[in-house]
């Protein structure tokens, strides 16, 4: 029988499905089912499970059913646990029995899922990434921000992740909130409470007007040497979309030894393994260069730009660049701000989606959420000739 699923109602820009009928902690990988959820999901991006119960086990099965081979967390097993210089140490704790599920969420917990005793949760906040702050009073009043666009990935090491898993397990009650993008725009976007608020790479790409698609479809980014540790002192923009360029980065002399071989550089658009579609992955936080191949001899040089090719290397010019072709699919009318129950469970295309969390929660309003992402047996794959030649 077929799987039956059903349009989520935020954004069209955006196909989410609503999944029927199915529970995920018991899929088979090697089943009919599984093999329509996967064309599923690279179709509509993100899935979502009502009132699903799932161990930290079964969702890990879960996670590695769509890349057989991969074994560990995105970042690696209890790596981000002992690094206090990463900006994530202060969010993510590894299940101690399954280290590839995390634990995410805000206020305390109790003898929860072999963390033994008392265990306070910090939920992610504006207030330690961004460079600007909201007052008490606009908070009071219910306005927040994004706290951080993104997708799951070390970006440095390991590759990133097909697929992120994200259950709800105990989620906050509470008033909708409005995020406000103070980016001089007026932009605003009412969001449920805690709301994980997610951006289409598809449409990230398909906004762009002409002379960006073809620089994005022969750009490349190169990513800074343990990138978490090296943007830990900078802040960002109030969009949460890019960093400021104020130099305030860790020097890379100061990072914890690397290796040149380590480094990730990737194309500027990952291809849909499913549909073929390119969608602009770009984590704007962690990028330290940016590569544009020149145009093919014998292409219109008319309004192009970088038509010799390009190696950026200056912050400010790369982060303004990216700034300016991300910034458009994370206008109000792109983004699909999930509203959280208990027990639902999201499987989105990590390789195909920003996302970010959102709220400003208090200490009482407990959240326990689990997420699983394993580093990939494979890298992204960019554009193919055809694209080039369509695009450029």
């Amino acid at each position: 029988m077929s799987v039956e699923t059903v349009p989520l109602p935020l954004p069209p820009t955006l196909d989410a499905s609503k999944v029927k009928g199915v529970d995920p902690s018991s899929i088979d990988p090697n089943s009919e089912q599984f093999k329509e959820i996967e064309q599923l999901l690279y179709k509509h991006s993100i899935l979502v499970f009502r009132n699903a119960i799932i161990s930290p086990e079964r969702q890990f099965a879960l996670a590695k059913a769509f890349d057989p081979t991969a074994e560990n967390f995105g970042h690696g097993n209890n790596k981000i646990e002992k690094d206090k210089q990463n900006i994530l140490n202060r969010t993510l704790r590894g299940i101690p029995r399954v280290p590839q599920v995390q634990l995410i969420g805000n206020g305390i917990v109790h003898d929860y899922e072999g963390f033994p005793g008392e265990m306070r949760l910090e939920h992610p906040s504006h207030h330690t990434w961004h460079k600007t702050h909201l007052s008490p009073e606009d908070e009071a009043a219910g306005y927040t921000r994004f706290v951080r666009w993104h997708m799951d990935a070390a970006l440095y090491d390991l590759q990133p992740p097909r697929v992120t898993t994200l259950y709800g397990r105990v989620v906050p009650k509470g008033p909708k909130q409005i995020v406000r993008y103070d980016d001089g725009t007026g932009d605003e976007l009412e969001v449920p409470l805690a709301a994980t608020a997610y951006a289409s790479g598809k449409i990230m790409f398909e906004l762009l007007p002409r002379e960006l698609k073809s620089v994005a479809v022969r750009g490349r980014v190169q990513y800074a040497p343990h990138p978490y540790v090296w943007v830990s002192t900078a802040k960002a923009r109030s969009t949460a979309l890019a960093m400021e360029a104020e130099g305030k980065e860790v020097p890379l002399d100061n990072l914890p030894p690397w290796e040149e071989s380590k480094i990730q550089i990737t194309p500027m658009l990952w291809k849909n393994p499913v549909t073929g579609d390119l969608h602009f992955q770009v984590h704007p936080y962690c990028v330290a260069e940016v590569f544009i191949d020149a145009l093919p001899e014998g292409t219109s040089r008319d309004d192009a730009l970088y038509p010799d090719g390009a190696h950026l290397t200056d912050l400010q010019e790369v982060r303004d660049l990216l700034y300016k072709m991300q910034r458009p699919a994370i206008s109000p009318q792109f983004v699909y701000p999930h509203d959280w129950h208990e027990n639902d469970l999201i499987v989105f295309h990590n390789r195909g989606v920003m996302h970010s969390v959102t709220g400003t929660l208090q200490p009482d309003q407990v959240r326990a959420y689990h997420q699983c992402n394993l580093a990939a047996s494979d890298s992204p794959v960019g554009p193919d000739e055809e694209d080039m030649q369509k695009w450029v």
